[in-house]
């Protein structure tokens, strides 16, 4: 390999070459095949750059016929609610063809575009890609590194400089993932696994998904993808959504969206990119997300908080899709409980894996949509009755999960000699839960010091399974009171070995094996013991973790965890999850190049680097809620029964 060569690819390997990625009209099409999927790029031919744009130009439609495709085009938002009859579509004549954007080889432009010749651990089969393991070799000779690890005297510095090149690597994934509408970032796609022949939706922005991609663009100060993810995403909340001739409530968010190209009408020469929103009537197992909508809420909030620009959720058309979400969590039902009641698989955990009733991950992110949105509403004469409702949920919410799904050694021995067929107001097993529900594992895991809230309470049914978003995410929205934080994560330390080993974070603890897999998971072959939701490890988890261990001024818990990942990550090629007990295989349908287990991580570092940026996802516990949980505590009918004199009625 020649000097020049051998120079060149050292520039490309360190970052010195600029990534070729452009920002320009219509060039943002998912549904084109990229030229590279690494980061590794580099041109000599600046010009190759423009000769394959799309010319792009708007159009607005005033009608959409029944037989068109449901689809919202591309337009500037005013402050009005969007009208489903009239859309703006971007127009996109073709000039050239895309596919003549190909590799060249000898001292043309040059990029990588098949993992056949690259793989991100540097080893190649490909003899035209510039020798990347010669190169990568002279790279530890010079560096005093080697493959089993770190050696000399400058061990922290090497070290130091290994961590960055992981930072630097998935930023440029990260960035790599960024999907286009109309020339303006919008999101992120579920993964970008060169390697999977089968995309399935992964090829999508999923709203849950783009959650820590958005969050580490807003601690970069990158404002803009998540503000026009925001505003794209509350348009797709009117879009038309039916299924078998049925159609959900108002205010329901897509589970995701992708944006398509497709031929406009009339004119075989030009086309137009559209968003195609999917609600769950498209998704494995049809399942509305319930989370989408908290999440985004969320997501708003910290937009907000971190840009300063309050002038987003000040529009009337933003402050209309708040409502529209809560009024659809807030409806009136048959259930007692001010939990919400929802399907399996209605959030992270897509799958049946017997969390449907009120699991704990839905309740956690309820609450925190709650606080946000009532930071963020505009008080007018018509929120007041929607303000009310909401503060009453909150103060119920926590009550009830503080009160019934906490679970230590003292309240597991109190289970434990529960009598069971009370019929009374001041009944102590209020939900008849048989004490022979408490399984052998939980007696020897529950540690003396620590604690957790259950996976879901329904009558005669507590799930004892520890489920990490929702613990981590109650501590994070301060659903979970000061010393039963401190607790979780108490039982976190205590339980290392189980819950992070040899990669964090479990999604769930312990595994459904052997006769209640088949019952409960229906003998999901993806769902095995000790894979994917049924207790896989999940990277992206890392995030969560972080900011819980900062609310808690707990940060080192969350820097051992990032210090594990850190050794597998970006070897293992970022997987979606991990399998077996110690997490020590890829997961066996797990996608590689995921994009929130890069986001989650890069979301720990920078928050680790910067504890005080977590401030834009905490929310703290205000004196009123907690005058008036006290309230609901003495007035509680376990204790008391008999109406009290109060400006206020909270309902439990």
């Amino acid at each position: 390999m020649s000097m020049g060569t051998s120079e060149v690819a050292l520039q490309v390997l360190s970052g010195a070459v600029p990534r070729l990625l452009t920002s320009d009209k219509c060039f943002g099409n998912v549904d084109s095949t990229y030229p590279s999927r690494f980061h590794s790029k580099c041109t000599k031919k600046r010009t190759l750059k423009y000769m394959n744009l799309l010319r792009c130009s708007s159009m607005l439609h005033s009608h959409i016929g029944p037989k068109q495709l449901k689809r919202l085009g591309c337009g500037v938002f005013g402050d009005t609610a969007v009208n489903k009859l009239q859309l703006q579509s971007c127009k996109c004549q073709q000039a050239d063809s895309l596919s003549g954007l190909a590799a060249e080889d000898g001292n043309g432009t040059w990029f990588v575009d098949s993992a056949k010749k690259l793989n991100l651990n540097g080893v190649t089969n490909a003899a035209n890609i510039l020798e990347f393991e010669n190169v990568q070799q002279f790279e530890r000779e010079k560096k005093g590194l080697t493959s089993n690890g770190v050696v000399g005297t400058g061990r922290d510095t090497v070290h130091k400089a290994s961590v960055d090149s992981i930072e630097d690597e998935a930023w440029d994934l990260l960035r790599d993932s960024m999907v286009y509408y109309c020339g303006s970032p919008i999101g992120t796609i579920a993964a970008n696994d060169p390697t999977s022949s089968n995309v399935l939706n992964y090829d999508q922005v999923f709203i849950r998904d783009f959650i820590p991609s958005g969050i580490a663009f807003l601690l970069k100060g990158e404002y803009d993808i998540v503000r026009n993810f925001i505003l794209h995403t509350l348009q797709l909340q009117s879009w038309e959504k039916t299924m078998d001739c049925h159609s959900p409530g108002q205010g329901l968010m897509p589970a995701s969206f992708k944006v398509r190209t497709v031929p406009l009408d009339g004119n075989d020469s030009a086309t137009e990119e559209v968003l195609d929103p999917d609600f769950g009537e498209a998704a494995i197992g049809r399942v509305a997300p319930v989370d989408s909508g908290l999440w985004w809420i969320i997501l708003l909030r910290a937009y907000g908080k971190s840009s300063g620009d309050l002038s987003v959720q000040e529009r009337v058309d933003v402050q209309t899709g708040i409502k529209m979400i809560l009024r659809l969590c807030l409806a009136d039902g048959f259930d007692m409980f001010p939990t919400l009641l929802v399907t399996d698989g209605s959030c992270m955990i897509d799958r049946r894996m017997g969390i449907h009733g009120h699991p704990l991950e839905i309740q956690a992110l309820f609450y925190s949509a709650l606080l946000c949105a009532r930071e963020m509403l505009a008080p007018e004469d018509g929120s007041a009755d929607l303000i009310r409702a909401l503060n009453n949920r909150l103060v119920a919410l926590s009550f009830h999960i503080r009160e019934y799904y906490w679970i230590d050694m003292r309240k597991l021995n109190e289970i434990y000699r529960y009598k069971t067929e009370e019929y009374s107001y001041d009944a102590v097993n209020k939900f008849n839960i048989y004490p022979d529900q408490i399984s052998p594992w939980l007696v020897e895991w529950m540690p003396n010091k620590g604690g957790y809230l259950i996976g879901n309470l329904q009558p005669a049914h507590m799930d004892f399974r520890f489920f990490s978003l929702g613990n981590l995410w109650s501590v994070v929205s301060s659903l979970a009171t000061t010393d039963q934080s401190h607790a979780i994560l108490d039982l976190i330390d205590a339980k290392w070995a189980d819950l992070v080993a040899d990669m964090p974070f479990k999604i769930c603890y312990p595994a459904l094996e052997g006769q209640e897999w088949q019952i409960i998971t229906g003998s999901d072959p993806k769902n095995t013991p000790w894979s994917y939701h049924n207790a896989g490890s999940w990277p992206t988890l890392l995030w969560q973790l972080t900011v819980a261990c900062i609310k808690m001024n707990r940060p080192e818990i969350a820097a051992r965890a990032v210090q594990v990942a850190e050794r597998r990550l970006l070897r293992d090629k970022w997987p979606e999850y991990y399998d077996t007990k110690r997490a020590r295989f890829i997961g066996k349908q797990a996608c590689l190049f995921q994009t929130w287990s890069i986001a989650g991580y890069l979301v720990a570092k920078l928050l680790l680097a910067d504890p005080s940026a977590a401030k834009i996802l905490i929310t703290e516990e205000d004196s009123d809620l907690v005058n008036a949980f006290s309230c609901m505590i003495s007035a509680n009918p376990r204790r008391k029964r008999g109406r009290r004199d109060s400006k206020q009625t909270y309902i439990v």
